[in-house]
């Protein structure tokens, strides 16, 4: 019969506190980020499918929370504030960053460029990943330079025909709160370009009448944050 080696209590007890200590550094060293979006299905299918894509090392430091509201863009940013508050209550410490992804649309111009306004100036800041007109402008910008104003019906035939012609085919149809839209582009789009082209939008534009600013994004910013994760992950994998 084999022998049952006994650990001594003191032994465990201290195993269990360098287990504690070593979770509780783990979490400490952990960024989370909350992304808060106006949409409850677009903009949420897109990121869960952009953090789908991160290293399996990135999400083991960073954790992402995204959160569709439904809310509109006047009431976004309190929102965001009110579930800032409850994630960090959930996880017992501060969230890194905080993002609100939302769209001018139809909204009155007040709206919009108090929504925008009013992040900037939160304490913690809240980080507007706003867009005129409509969110899918960023998926555009996989393909090509857009810089005319485009109304929300001209954005389904506009995608549909750059992914046709990209794919080579005829049968695309493009659909609002589709899973596979981050998929689709990166195979047939070019997410570099993409940011290439919302930073020449962007330099279109010096006031701060957001609502004016037509066509115009900054997805592209969170987007660079997230792309940033991978190559500070893969630079600590060399050291």
């Amino acid at each position: 019969m084999a022998n049952i080696i006994k650990i001594d209590n003191a032994v465990l007890k201290r195993r269990a506190r360098e287990e504690k200590k070593r979770k509780t550094e783990f979490k400490s060293k952990r960024k989370f980020y909350l992304i808060v979006c106006e949409g409850e299905k677009t903009e949420p299918n897109y990121f869960e499918s952009l953090k789908s894509s991160l290293p399996k090392g990135v999400l083991e430091l960073t954790n992402i929370d995204i959160d569709g509201t439904g809310k509109n863009t006047l009431s976004i940013v309190d929102e965001a504030k009110k579930l800032r508050n409850k994630y960090e209550e959930k996880y017992l410490r501060k969230i890194d960053k905080v993002w609100a992804v939302f769209d001018k649309d139809s909204f009155p111009t007040e709206n919009f460029n108090n929504a925008i306004n009013k992040g900037e100036n939160s304490k913690p800041k809240i980080n507007c990943a706003w867009t005129n007109e409509a969110f899918e402008l960023w998926y555009l910008l996989h393909f090509n330079f857009y810089n005319t104003g485009i109304s929300r019906v001209q954005y389904q035939k506009l995608i549909e025909k750059e992914v046709n012609k990209a794919a080579n085919r005829t049968d695309f149809k493009y659909q609002k709160n589709s899973r596979e839209m981050f998929v689709i582009l990166n195979k047939f789009g070019n997410q570099e370009n993409a940011i290439k082209n919302a930073e020449k939008l962007e330099n279109l534009y010096f006031d701060r009448s957001f609502s004016n600013h037509n066509p115009c994004t900054k997805v592209h910013k969170l987007i660079i944050e997230l792309i940033e994760l991978t190559e500070k992950y893969a630079a600590q994998q060399q050291v």
